[in-house]
């Protein structure tokens, strides 16, 4: 783990409550989540689809809207609090301190202009920087990100392009400005195994080099423990087990994380049936009582009526369960 993230951390999230306020109820989308990520390091945040990864992700950048909103906690980016920070300040910190790679890349392009056209106004709105120098760095960066011929795809519009060269732009947007915080919201999904790889060794090159700061947003457990310092991971709002990575996954304390590692196919497992977490993920309108999982999980007992308080195990591992595994 890189030295600032112990000293100096670029984002410190603690407590963090994100609700949905709808017709239905209140959605504890996230429920006191903590995080900490330092200067090149990547923190993976796992959880299947509705577990609050993105909320988390949306609540840092500022893009939670009605009916949604905080209601507690702290997101601190270099010390300065976010939490209440007004919309001018964070768009100040949008795309040039902390950029968003979004799971869709049409939300980042805009359908009818052209690509040098969005990377020229990405740089210009934070930056003064003459017309040939914005091109060259637009290009560069396409370079980067593994797209061919980027002199061509400069001029090209959107449609013009796949799903996964839209994908590619879209990353090398969020690069541009050179951001200390970079959130990726399941960026490779849609690509590849060939391009994806290439692009997760240019993002873990990009953070070393440079000491930006990730937190990297997915739901395959595989991708992110090659490619994440640390992992922590979500269910039902809440961080149920954090660590480093080759200790979360090769070592998991929480039932939970054990069945997403028990769920990833291997050469030992080959032609016989992975084992499968049983049941849904809960309704965030309808939480059953104690701890999210106690239901789908093969150790549940009395005691896990009660929300289990997120402990420490060793080595340098928090868990949050009352029956951690050994």
């Amino acid at each position: 783990m890189p030295t600032e993230s112990v000293s100096a951390p670029v984002l410190e999230v603690r407590g963090l409550q994100t609700h949905f306020f709808t017709h239905g109820g209140v959605v504890k989308a996230v429920d006191g989540v903590d995080l900490r990520v330092g200067g090149g390091e990547i923190l993976g945040l796992v959880g299947e689809s509705g577990s609050g990864k993105s909320i988390t992700g949306f609540s840092v950048i500022g893009l939670i809207d009605a009916p949604g909103r905080i209601v507690g906690g702290s997101i601190r980016y270099l010390g300065e609090e976010l939490v209440g920070a007004g919309e001018r300040r964070l768009q100040q910190l949008r795309g040039k301190e902390i950029a968003m790679i979004f799971q869709d890349p049409m939300m980042t392009l805009n359908p009818v202009l052209r690509v040098d056209t969005q990377m020229v106004e990405a740089i210009h709105a934070h930056e003064k920087v003459g017309a040939a120098a914005a091109l060259a760095r637009a290009r560069d960066t396409l370079a980067m990100v593994g797209i061919p011929s980027p002199q061509e795809r400069l001029l090209s519009y959107p449609h013009q392009l796949s799903g996964g060269m839209r994908q590619r732009v879209a990353i090398a947007i969020a690069l541009l400005n050179k951001p200390r915080l970079i959130i990726a919201d399941e960026p490779t999904t849609a690509l590849d195994v060939t391009i994806q790889a290439q692009i997760l060794y240019e993002v873990q090159k990009l953070c070393r080099e440079t000491g930006t700061a990730m937190i990297w947003i997915t739901h395959d457990l595989a991708v992110v423990s090659g490619l994440a310092d640390r992992i922590a991971v979500m269910y039902a709002g809440r961080i149920v087990e954090s660590g480093a990575a080759a200790d979360v996954v090769h070592r998991p304390s929480h039932p939970y994380t054990q069945g997403l590692v028990d769920s990833i196919p291997t050469r030992a497992t080959h032609g016989s049936l992975l084992r499968q977490i049983p049941g849904m993920t809960p309704s965030l309108l309808q939480l059953p009582q104690g701890c999210a999982f106690r239901p789908r999980c093969g150790y549940a007992s009395s005691a896990c009526l009660t929300v289990p308080q997120a402990v420490d195990v060793p080595p340098q591992k928090t868990v949050r369960c009352w029956h951690a595994l050994a």
